[in-house]
C-alpha cells in the first residue's frame, strides 16, 4: 500500500549556512534533522516522500538535500516528489494583499501537494526529530485504520519535548476516555522548573501529551483543507499582512465541528527541535547517545 510522507520544508532560507536551523549538521557524517525523519519513515514502511519547498530555493534544496536524499529513495524504491508553496496560491477571487511577503502557514503549505497525493499521509516538519516509534504507529495507522474523516497525530510527552536554555510553546491534548483528541490547549511560555514544568507561574503537568505537527491524514483531507482556505480568506482581512493558514487550527475546527475524528498515538520518544541556537549542541550529544545506543547506525542508511 502506498503511504506518503509528506515534509514541509518550504521555510528553509534560500541562502544555506549555519543560521538556517534545518540544515545544521547534527550526525557524525554531518546528517541533518530531515535525514533522521526520512530514515525513520521508510524503515517503518512509507514507500513515497513530497517535499514541500518554495520554488526559489529548488535548485539549493536539490543540490543540498533532494539529490542526495532521491538516490537514497531509489535505492529502495521510494518515489520522491516536490511540490512549491507560493504566496499567490490562494482561491479565486482572491488577491494578494499589497505588502503581503510570505506565504499562508502549514494549511496552505499542505494545501500545495494536492495533485501529488492520492493516498494515506503524514505531514512532519522539516527540522524537528520525531524518533521511530511515532513513525512506526502512524504508519500502522494509515494501513489499517484511516477513514476520510478519521485521522491521527503524534502525542509526544511533554517532559520530552522541553528545551534547557528557555520557555516554549506547546498544543496540549485534551483526549476522551477512548484516547481521541477533544482539543488543542495551545500554551505558552512552558519553562523547565525544579520540579517539572510552568507556563506563566501556572504550574503544567510534565506528563501531558503535546502536538508537535506529526499527524497521519486520509488523501480525502485535502478537500477539506481546500474548503477551510477559502472560509480563512473571509477572515484574513482582518490582518492581511500576517493572517495564516494553520494546519492544527483548521483540525481543530473540524473536530469541535464533529465532521473529523483524530486518534492520539502516544510515544515515549524524546523530540528534538533547534528552537534556540543553544540548542544545537545538545541535540548533536542527543543523536550521538542514540548512535552509541543502537539506535541508529554511523552510516544512517546502511541498515535499510
Amino acid at each position: 500500500m502506498k503511504t506518503t510522507l509528506l515534509i514541509m520544508a518550504a521555510g528553509i532560507g534560500s541562502r544555506y549556512g549555519g543560521g538556517i536551523k534545518q540544515l545544521a549538521a547534527v550526525g557524525p557524517n554531518g546528517e541533518i534533522i530531515m535525514d533522521y525523519s526520512i530514515h525513520d519513515a521508510i524503515k517503518a514502511g512509507f514507500n513515497k516522500i513530497v517535499f514541500i519547498i518554495r520554488k526559489d530555493i529548488e535548485a539549493d534544496f536539490r543540490e543540498v538535500i533532494g539529490d542526495r536524499i532521491e538516490k537514497i529513495c531509489a535505492a529502495h524504491d521510494v518515489e520522491v516528489a516536490y511540490v512549491f508553496q507560493s504566496l499567490s496560491a490562494i482561491p479565486k477571487g482572491q488577491t494578494v494583499p499589497e505588502g503581503r511577503t510570505k506565504p499562508w502557514g502549514t494549511g496552505q503549505a499542505v494545501l500545495a501537494a494536492k495533485d501529488v497525493i492520492n493516498e494515506p499521509f503524514a505531514v512532519i516538519n522539516a527540522d524537528d526529530y520525531y524518533g521511530k516509534e511515532a513513525f512506526s504507529k502512524i504508519h500502522d495507522f494509515l494501513v489499517s485504520d484511516v477513514k476520510s474523516n478519521g485521522f491521527c497525530m503524534a502525542g509526544f510527552v511533554l517532559k520530552n519535548t522541553l528545551s534547557d536554555n528557555g520557555g516554549v510553546t506547546r498544543g496540549i491534548c485534551k483526549m476522551d476516555e477512548n484516547g481521541y483528541l477533544t482539543d488543542i490547549v495551545e500554551t505558552h511560555e512552558i519553562v523547565k522548573t525544579a520540579d517539572g514544568a510552568e507556563s506563566k507561574g501556572i504550574k503544567i503537568d510534565t506528563d501531558s501529551l503535546v502536538s508537535m505537527n506529526m499527524w497521519g491524514l486520509a488523501p480525502e483531507y485535502m478537500a477539506m483543507l481546500e474548503t477551510g482556505f477559502v472560509e480563512f480568506f473571509k477572515t484574513a482581512d482582518a490582518n492581511p499582512l500576517k493572517a495564516e493558514y494553520l494546519l492544527p487550527i483548521h483540525i481543530g475546527q473540524l473536530l469541535g465541528e464533529d465532521k473529523v475524528s483524530v486518534k492520539v498515538l502516544s510515544t515515549s520518544d524524546k523530540w528534538f527541535g533547534v528552537t534556540y541556537q543553544e540548542d544545537k549542541d545538545f541535540v548533536i550529544e542527543s543523536f550521538k547517545k542514540l548512535i552509541d545506543d543502537g539506535v541508529y547506525n554511523s552510516d544512517l542508511f546502511s541498515d535499510l
